[in-house]
């Protein structure tokens, strides 16, 4: 007899709140594993699909299950599947809302998760299942931008001693953030200087992160001071996350040496969320305008610019690179930091929508999650 599953259910467009109910246990194909989940991260995409409905991913038909982060107890792998076996403690990227996937079992909102091995990773003893969840889309996300040939395309990580330096410098627009976090690890690991902003506050967050340089996002020197800061060392391109990042990116990648290239991992949002009436109008307008002198700025300055997709890892070769070759060492040797921290808001599926409710309203260095 399979498990009994519960999922936390989007019932229909814009409903709130999820609704916990029993879901089809699924059980895994070739290069797929079924992992018990004991705690789940929940991210912006996740509040920002509930709260839009069909303005974001209109291939998603209802019920779905949303959730992309959560670690867990592997509970039956699929046929030819060695690498992990029953028992197995892991952390995984669930795909759920990729349009190649597309199926609700691949959902992390539910307590047994379909996951592709590829973006599945042990994860040590000493390692909390709440520690671990905060990693997979952000680390994914930040992987995708920093290594796919089509980003920037830099060398891979190594996880047991930090490569050779490049003598290259990236800049990471937004260090503080989870996927901040990611990036200047990702990077420092895998040979380059990394310059950052952050709050104040979070200055020292960031540099134990690994970032040689942090300036203030909000001061309207920063830009200047970066440019400074870049002169004479070749630039491995930046990454840009938050708002007034490609703005400020574009800028100090035009007057820097190297590489002309940013990985967008950020877009206008509306005010209102969801936009209604002439809000609705504004919010299209500002963002159409976005687009269009984003890339009027980058094609006048000789950069090249894309907008990350953190699901893209299901399907090439940096999955593996990350989640199989770099990952398991890494976190073992504890060279690579679970990071943000978790702020765990409940037990139970019954709190995904809480949950849900603070990422909606923001929070700083710290990623919300609910234990099961």
């Amino acid at each position: 007899m399979p498990p009994t599953n519960r999922a936390a259910w989007l019932t229909g467009k814009q409903v709130r709140p999820l609704e916990v109910k029993s879901a089809p246990y699924t059980k895994p194909g070739q290069n797929e594993i079924v992992v018990q989940a004991r705690a789940i991260a929940v991210n912006p995409v996740d509040a920002m699909k509930q709260a839009m409905g069909d303005m974001m991913m209109g291939w998603i038909k209802y019920p779905f299950i949303l959730g992309d982060d959560l670690a867990g107890d592997v509970v039956e792998v699929g046929p030819g599947v060695t690498r992990f076996q029953p028992g197995d403690r892991v952390v995984g990227h669930a795909v759920s809302i990729d349009k190649r996937s597309n199926r609700a079992c691949e959902g992390a909102f539910q307590e047994y998760v379909v996951l592709r091995t590829n973006l599945v990773s042990p994860i040590p003893d000493s390692m909390s299942y709440e520690t671990a969840c905060v990693l997979p889309l952000c680390l994914s996300t930040a992987s995708c931008g920093l290594f796919m040939q089509d980003f920037l395309a830099l060398q891979h990580p190594t996880p047991k001693t930090p490569r050779n330096s490049t003598g290259k410098t990236l800049l990471v627009w937004g260090g503080s953030t989870s996927l901040g976090s990611n990036a200047i690890q990702l990077a420092v690991a895998a040979g380059y200087e990394v310059i950052t902003t952050a709050s104040p506050k979070n200055f020292d967050y960031v540099t134990k992160l690994g970032a040689s340089k942090v300036f203030d996002y909000r001061s309207p020197a920063t830009v200047g001071k970066i440019i400074a800061a870049l002169k004479g060392k070749p630039s491995a391109g930046a990454i840009a996350i938050g708002d007034g990042s490609m703005e400020a990116c574009i800028e100090i990648v035009a007057a820097s040496e190297g590489r002309k290239f940013i990985s967008q991992a950020s877009v206008p949002m509306p005010e209102e969320i969801p936009p209604k009436g002439f809000g609705l109008v504004s919010f299209i307008a500002s963002f159409l305008w976005f687009n269009v002198s984003t890339f009027v700025k980058c094609k006048a300055k000789g950069i090249g610019a894309k907008f990350i997709w953190g699901d893209d890892l299901m399907a090439n070769e940096v999955g593996s690179a990350i989640y199989e070759h770099f990952l398991p060492d890494a976190l073992a040797s504890g060279k690579y930091v679970a990071a943000p921290e978790p702020y765990v808001v409940g037990k139970g599926l019954e709190h995904i929508q809480e949950a849900l409710d603070v990422v909606k309203k923001g929070v700083s260095a710290r990623k919300v999650v609910v234990t099961l």
